[in-house]
């Protein structure tokens, strides 16, 4: 895992305040108190189906391609306690107090040492004022000085099961660039 950092006074989003991996978004979900406007906070349980039916299934889409990632990420190191699949991972962790990463609408901070930056939107990342990027292919591109991944939306068609394949992948090389392939 990544070292966690505390920054929570630039951060707007879902998520606890120590994170290891920060999910941005170009937009966040129009319902009331999620999240106040200006923090971050973890989500509790029950809150991802509120959202789900209170906006759009566009956000219902947005958690569940974030389980999806976070689940294979973390189940790639070890085993996640009784959470056995995407599902649950959505139910009891995803960007709640446990969690170690958090979705944030605010832009992203690259002072914070240790956190791992995903931009979610290569149209989001050309709107942000980036370090240099090293574009991988049409849909991903890397700083790993800065601890950058850009990657498709977070939604079915464009982050495919096999683009989340490759995102876990980036994540990994990003936290042991030693083993980054040559």
């Amino acid at each position: 895992m990544t070292e966690t950092v505390k920054n929570d006074d630039k951060m707007i989003g879902f998520g606890p305040k120590h994170i290891g991996i920060a999910l941005y978004i170009a937009n966040r979900p129009e319902i009331d108190g999620f999240p106040n406007g200006d923090s971050l906070q973890p989500l509790a349980s029950g809150d991802v189906v509120y959202i789900g039916q209170h906006t759009s299934n566009h956000w219902r889409k947005i958690f569940n391609v974030s389980a999806k990632f976070l689940f294979e990420l973390y189940s790639a190191h070890s085993p996640l306690d009784s959470i056995d699949t995407w599902q649950a991972y959505r139910e009891t962790r995803l960007f709640q107090a446990e969690s170690h990463e958090a979705l944030l609408f605010s832009p992203p901070c690259f002072d914070q040492t240790g956190l791992i930056h995903i931009i979610a939107g290569k149209t989001y990342a050309q709107q942000l004022a980036l370090p240099p990027l090293t574009w991988l292919d049409e849909h991903f591109a890397i700083n790993m000085e800065q601890r950058i991944i850009v990657c498709p939306y977070l939604d079915y068609r464009q982050l495919s099961n096999a683009r989340i394949t490759t995102l876990v992948a980036l994540v990994q090389q990003v936290q042991n660039p030693r083993f980054a392939p040559v």
